[in-house]
């Protein structure tokens, strides 16, 4: 559907993204925010050339996105207003579910971010029905793409202009985990019971703790927990059902890309297919359970848990479709965009 309002498209890029702790134990990239920078200002570019009138970000401590457009060359003019969101800072992972929120209000009607799998679960828990665009700004992820700045602006454009086509935007899966009835957090791929009262550093890359691993998704090309499922019984993004094995410290019968450079072998069982809406029992308890790869939730003697499969997650930007669909509805061939760079 053609957008009748000034278009909008937010941007949320997390600062602390590509730093974690398995750029010690593993061999991850550091991704600085310099290079979250140069991304943004191709993302702004694109998405200025397209006719999109209006970018609204979420500010942070580095100031990823004024540095964008402090950095332009002069010959580089944008047609959009840029401003940021009126929030108030944490500097915490809240701040990206925040911005979601406050964009969903805005009427955005596309998200970049730029971040990893966590950046990503917490954008989802607020961002309502708008479609996410994620840029993956790190090497453990799952749920964003690797994909050039350039071609993440125009597609994110298309869709917040009403061209990319309902076929371009589907709804994710999504795992919530319940703690005595309640719920208590929610993850995109994986989630995973560690034998273990202490959270020490919230990034999960030893396999020893691991009991249990919920997925919504996982293939062998994928890294992190979800590629062991991979390797065992494949289920794609698109598959309406997800999985569940359990783990077994004391044994090793399957090698998995557990982090970047890391092959670690693994006892499994085999896995069991879960259809949407079913729920598992969460075991042994106490434990903490890791969501995307971060420690997040604890449970304590006495407590219940369960983890539910739903198709309730984000709606996401397919941008290879989105951007196929476009040229088929004349884009970019629009007399209004045409003008924007023949002045």
């Amino acid at each position: 559907m053609r957008m009748a309002a000034p278009a909008t498209v937010g941007i949320i890029a997390n600062p602390a993204s590509g730093k974690d702790i398995r750029r010690l134990v593993a061999y991850g990239t550091v991704f600085d925010n310099q290079e979250k920078v140069n991304i943004v200002r191709r993302v702004l570019l694109a998405l200025s050339g397209t006719g999109v009138e209006r970018v609204l970000y979420m500010p942070d401590y580095y100031g990823i996105v004024a540095k964008a457009v402090a950095g332009m060359r002069r010959s580089d003019s944008l047609n959009l207003e840029i401003a940021p969101l009126e929030m108030e800072l944490t500097a915490t992972q809240l701040d990206s579910s925040n911005a979601a929120a406050a964009l969903a209000e805005a009427g955005a009607g596309c998200i970049v971010t730029l971040g990893g799998d966590g950046t990503n679960r917490m954008v989802a828990k607020s961002c309502g029905d708008v479609p996410l665009l994620p840029i993956s700004t790190g090497t453990n992820n799952v749920f964003p793409f690797f994909l050039e700045g350039t071609i993440a602006g125009l597609a994110a454009g298309a869709v917040a202009q009403g061209y990319a086509g309902a076929d371009a935007v589907h709804r994710s899966k999504r795992l919530t985990v319940f703690r005595n009835g309640v719920l208590a957090d929610i993850a995109l791929i994986d989630a995973v019971v560690l034998d273990n009262p202490f959270v020490a550093s919230r990034a999960m890359w030893d396999v020893e703790d691991m009991r249990m691993a919920v997925f919504t998704r996982g293939e062998a090309h994928n890294i992190g927990i979800a590629s062991l499922l991979g390797t065992l019984a494949p289920v794609t993004v698109h598959d309406p059902w997800g999985a569940f094995i359990a783990l077994d410290p004391s044994r090793r019968d399957r090698v998995a890309a557990i982090a970047p450079g890391l092959l670690l072998p693994v006892g499994t069982s085999a896995p069991c297919r879960m259809e949407l809406g079913e729920s598992v029992e969460i075991a042994p308890i106490p434990c903490i359970v890791a969501l995307d790869g971060e420690r997040e939730v604890e449970f304590q003697e006495g407590d219940r848990g369960k983890i539910r499969l739903d198709r309730d997650g984000p709606n996401v930007v397919a941008p290879d479709r989105a951007l196929r669909n476009a040229v088929a509805d004349g884009f970019f061939s629009r007399p209004e965009v045409l003008g924007i760079h023949l002045q």
